[in-house]
């Protein structure tokens, strides 16, 4: 029996959406604090821990059959400590029990469903249960009983086995540093990649397809390195096909998380704000890459989707938003066939109802539970180009038509029910976003851009930081908590080298070098090289994890060495390179067996075997031409150093002393280009300047 407890648990003093949702269950929760530990160790009685976030439709389906449940939450209370964790909370305690989910069953996902000792150690590992037994899934019900009788009457073997699987888990992390990667890694993971893409529809995965931003960034610099046609294809070919499916928001624009499909129509609908960031990163570089106007009106719609939707009043950008509402997956986004005649004029709705493949029955199934809902997702499946050759108005008549039905038809979904906003503001995810939209101010010379990206940046700097300086990971109504991970460290760095090269104050380099300072100072190891995840002085877990897999995310060290590497040429300090070569050294055997898995980490290494170059224009008249001539163009492995006339050009001389030797000539904006330990002569015309880098 459902049913929701009209007192709440211990949840409620928490900041987390997620566990704010869980606050009124049956289930007696406690937050992942050392009182839940206690309790567990006082009680003799094994920890239930389950992790998820707020925006995750599983877990709102896991909820409600079993967390609200009084049969399953007696069980519960009976048997276990109980403890509710928010995977983006604490991405160090997810990043721990996925791996041992992956370890124990083949895969993962969430919501994740550990059973541990009171000493954190693991001995039982799922996803989603059902409430009973269903499809082959033990259920809730009958799996309670079989762990609490094992508990108490093969205690000895249960603990046996969590050591054994600490034991495990804790060899994974002993890994042996290797040597330094050549060029023929970056063909082995372009040729996986080739092998694994999808020629009719895009993207390298069967179903579920996730977008995978990081593996366009590897493509498009393995294009730029080789000349081989076909990476870029492949870039675009998925690009494409994920703007015209039902992945993408046609009417709000942005996009969901994952397809369902092959075909890219039938999403996950939540939407992630690091899934927008890393798009829009995409879509620019090809846009640079190809000169194709789609491409950077893609990123354009990302932006108009996040600055309206995602952006705090303080200027940080919240976390998430669900893929329900009103308890149905996908319902704010989906249309009835009857709605578009009601809603458009006849012109409109007739043109819209073909546009975008709108069906009188429905073109949705719900994931969950395969029912027909008779609405529609809206999609093209093809460019207004190929959808104007098939109809009767030209391109120009459809594309105004389309634009005015999408407003009428968002002025009336803004009416609808919303999905749940997760308002958390993470540092980490934050920095991408940073990273993403001060690119998006160099590419696409929106001042807008780059002023959202100093907002977020002033936001942390001010707000999630700790008295001695440090990042904090997670705010939420006024409250900076939760200590700063790897990702945060690096995502942000990341941002901070963007938003120095939209803006060319300085002083978000300098407060980039103080980060990075931090991170090398706190996480790396010593012994072994490379990066932990979790700080020094973080709570001890039963592992401290090294990331470097590319996931949805990509990795902390990945991005670390890639700003290490530019770090240092921006300083010409050449021990921040030396730092990246042992990181590199010590994944790289790692990355050797399988390195389509790690094609962020490839992007750093294909920066650092080069050509790589440094940009130095000193001097203001004449130098916006050449600045937009660089940003025009796709020069991924390069870094831009603008040395302004007069007394600006001193606050980049603290942190780039060289550039001080590079002076205009003859008073105009000049053009020092370096390469390989070697610099060219200095050019004061811009077509020039792009010949010297082609």
């Amino acid at each position: 029996m459902t049913v929701s407890s009209n007192r709440p648990n211990r949840l409620i003093k928490e900041k987390s959406p997620y566990l704010l949702q869980h606050a009124y269950n049956p289930v007696d929760w406690h937050a992942w604090n050392e009182g839940a530990f206690e309790k567990a160790r006082a009680e003799n009685k094994p920890i239930f821990l389950s992790i998820g976030y707020s925006t995750c439709h599983w877990c709102h389906v896991m909820e409600k059959e079993s967390f609200e449940d009084s049969e399953v939450a007696q069980l519960m209370n009976e048997a276990f400590v109980s403890i509710k964790v928010d995977r983006e909370e604490r991405p160090d305690v997810d990043h721990v029990y996925m791996t041992v989910c992956q370890m124990m069953t083949g895969s993962g996902g969430w919501p994740l469903t550990i059973v541990m000792t009171p000493d954190k150690k693991p001995f039982f590992a799922a996803t989603y249960l059902p409430k009973g037994n269903r499809f082959g899934r033990t259920g809730m019900m009958e799996l309670i009983p079989r762990i609490s009788d094992v508990w108490k009457n093969r205690n000895k073997d249960v603990l046996d086995s969590a050591e054994n699987m600490t034991g495990a888990l804790q060899s994974l992390e002993k890994e042996t540093p290797g040597e330094l990667l050549d060029a023929g890694v970056l063909d082995k993971a372009y040729q996986e990649l080739a092998q694994r893409f999808d020629k009719t529809y895009g993207g390298f995965s069967g179903a579920p397809k996730f977008p995978t931003p990081h593996n366009f960034f590897f493509m498009l610099r393995y294009w730029r390195r080789t000349d081989n046609p076909e990476a870029l294809k492949m870039v675009e070919k998925t690009l494409q096909e994920i703007r015209w499916g039902g992945i993408f928001d046609q009417i709000g624009f942005g996009f969901h998380r994952y397809s369902t499909d092959k075909e890219w129509l039938v999403p996950h609908f939540e939407k992630m704000l690091y899934d927008q960031a890393l798009l829009a990163l995409a879509y620019l570089e090809t846009y640079q890459a190809t000169g194709n106007t789609a491409y950077s009106d893609t990123a354009k719609e990302i932006f108009t989707y996040v600055l309206r939707d995602m952006r705090s009043p303080d200027g940080g950008f919240y976390s998430a938003e669900d893929a329900d509402s009103e308890g149905v997956e996908g319902k704010f986004y989906l249309w009835t066939e009857q709605e578009l005649r009601e809603i458009l004029p006849a012109n409109e709705a007739a043109v819209i109802r073909r546009a975008f493949h709108a069906e009188k029955n429905g073109n949705f199934r719900e994931e969950a539970s395969g029912k027909s809902l008779g609405a529609n997702i809206l999609y093209t499946g093809k460019s207004l180009a190929d959808i104007a050759s098939e109809m009767t108005p030209p391109i120009e008549d459809l594309k105004k038509k389309i634009d005015s039905a999408r407003s009428s038809l968002f002025e009336v979904r803004e009416r609808r029910i919303h999905p749940h906003k997760d308002d958390k503001i993470l540092t980490d995810w934050n920095g991408l976003m940073i990273a993403a939209l001060a690119r998006g101010a160099q590419v696409l010379g929106e001042k807008a851009y780059a002023n959202a990206a100093e907002e977020a940046v002033e936001f942390i700097l001010k707000k999630m930081r700790k008295p001695d300086g440090r990042l904090l990971h997670r705010y939420r109504e006024g409250e900076a908590s939760i200590a700063a991970t790897l990702d945060d460290y690096a995502f942000l760095v990341w941002g901070l080298i963007e938003t120095y090269e939209a803006t060319f104050n300085a002083q978000f380099l300098k407060t980039a070098l103080e980060f990075n300072r931090d991170m090398i100072h706190h996480f790396w190891d010593q012994r072994g090289g490379g990066l932990y995840f979790t700080s020094d002085d973080a709570e001890n877990l039963i592992v401290r994890k090294k990331e470097i897999y590319d996931g949805a995310l990509p990795s902390g060290n990945a991005v670390a060495m890639l700003n290490l590497l530019r770090l240092g040429r921006f300083t010409g300090d050449a021990e921040l390179e030396d730092i990246a070569s042992k990181l590199q050294k010590a994944f790289s055997e790692q990355v050797r067996q399988f390195p389509s898995g790690y094609t962020q980490f490839l992007s750093a290494v294909d920066f650092s075997l080069g050509p790589s170059r440094e940009v130095v224009v000193s001097g203001s008249l004449g130098a916006k031409e050449m600045l937009d001539a660089l940003r025009s163009r796709y020069f991924p492995n390069q870094v831009l150093l603008f040395r302004p006339t007069g007394g600006e050009s001193e606050e980049i001389d603290t942190v780039a002393a060289f550039a001080k030797h590079y002076t205009p000539v003859d008073g105009r904006a000049t053009a020092y280009v370096c390469s390989g330990h070697a610099c060219k002569s200095p050019t004061t015309e811009a077509k020039e300047l792009l010949a010297l880098l082609e």
